[in-house]
């Protein structure tokens, strides 16, 4: 929280939008230590006289209360993965290096300036600054606003700053982890005809894995490529037992035309005669691009839209009843990397847009 009388000089959301961006890559803020820039963000947005803010553990909410017809709500994580020697940030070639730079600092300046300088959109607009969105699902600070305070994220449609290449991703895909598990009988090795060997048994389950065919569902023209993988193979207690239990861990990114249910069932049907534990499973989320303000913020950029290929926090606006999409600077292959970088026209290029949007 922040601390009366504390002295440290504030962001300036104001500010250039590559200098604003740098100076938040350069405020260290791996999951579970966000606070420092949780205060930062804090004390830049109460500032500004247009919003009215609150602060939910390290989670920043700011909002206009104009009484437009419509709200939109712009959200960004403010946590990274941990470092991997891409700090301090450099700016080099056109290109701002740096942890978090891409995965999602840069969406976060874009928002940040934005809340700072249009201060009469055309919608009104809540902006969330949360924490804890690279780490467990239990800690994510969206998670918790949504838990706690419901009332903050209602709108019309909300626009998520993940890394999608400056164009909208729409929806997302649902995530399911289970474990199939194959059972044989525990043996010596110097004697293995007299056991089961489980570890053998288990090249079924992984040949149905190498045979699946990926399936293409198209949802408002968007084309979800659905996968399933084996990610972990378990086997053995000792070099010299056979392997009487092996444990194949598979995850399937599921099109969000399915429910969990139907996803479940799914992967239990490709493995008849088998233990098939669930153990973890998300929701998906629907595009929703022929809502109004969906559509009129696609009207607003060149690009075509395209399916979310992963699972991002736009399913918990989903499952609130708002529509809600991807837009943000950086290509999300780089995100979690050493070199992760974004393109400054591309920083530039997304605010503009989502500037012009609100700005009408």
């Amino acid at each position: 929280m922040t601390v009366p009388g504390d002295t440290r000089p504030a962001l300036d959301p104001g500010a250039d939008l590559v200098e604003l961006t740098r100076a938040l890559v350069d405020t260290p803020s791996e999951s579970g230590s966000e606070a420092a820039l949780a205060d930062g963000v804090e004390r830049a947005l109460r500032a500004l006289s247009h919003l009215r803010v609150e602060r939910i553990g390290d989670s920043v909410v700011a909002r206009t209360e104009l009484g437009r017809a419509e709200r939109v709500v712009i959200a960004g994580h403010l946590d990274t993965v941990p470092p991997c020697d891409n700090l301090p940030s450099r700016l080099t070639d056109g290109r701002l290096h740096g942890l978090g730079a891409c995965d999602m600092k840069g969406g976060v300046a874009v928002a940040l300036h934005t809340a700072a300088t249009v201060t009469a959109p055309v919608r009104d607009v809540t902006y969330v600054f949360y924490e804890c969105e690279e780490t467990s699902d239990e800690r994510n600070g969206l998670g918790r606003i949504a838990a706690e305070r419901p009332d903050l994220l209602h709108a019309d449609l909300a626009i998520l700053m993940e890394p999608s290449d400056g164009t909208v991703e729409g929806g997302c895909q649902g995530f399911l982890t289970a474990d199939v598990v194959v059972r044989g009988r525990r043996a010596h090795t110097a004697r293995p005809w007299m056991g089961v060997n489980a570890a053998h048994l288990a090249g079924e389950v992984l040949r149905v894995l190498a045979e699946h065919v990926a399936e293409e569902v198209v949802i408002d023209g968007l084309v979800y490529r659905e996968g399933l993988s084996a990610v972990a193979v378990e086997a053995g207690v000792a070099g010299n037992v056979l392997p009487d239990v092996c444990v194949v861990t598979v995850n399937l990114r599921y099109a969000p035309s399915r429910t969990p249910a139907q996803a479940e069932a799914y992967v239990r049907g490709l493995f008849p005669g088998y233990e098939v534990e669930v153990t973890e499973v998300l929701p998906g989320a629907l595009p929703g691009l022929d809502r109004p303000a969906a559509a009129s913020l696609l009207a607003r950029l060149a690009a075509a839209p395209r399916a979310k290929l992963g699972w991002t926090d736009v399913a918990r606006f989903a499952a609130a009843g708002v529509p809600a999409v991807n837009f943000g600077p950086g290509d999300p292959s780089l995100a979690h990397t050493p070199g992760e970088y974004v393109e400054v026209s591309q920083l530039r290029e997304v605010h503009r847009a989502l500037r012009h949007w609100l700005v009408g």
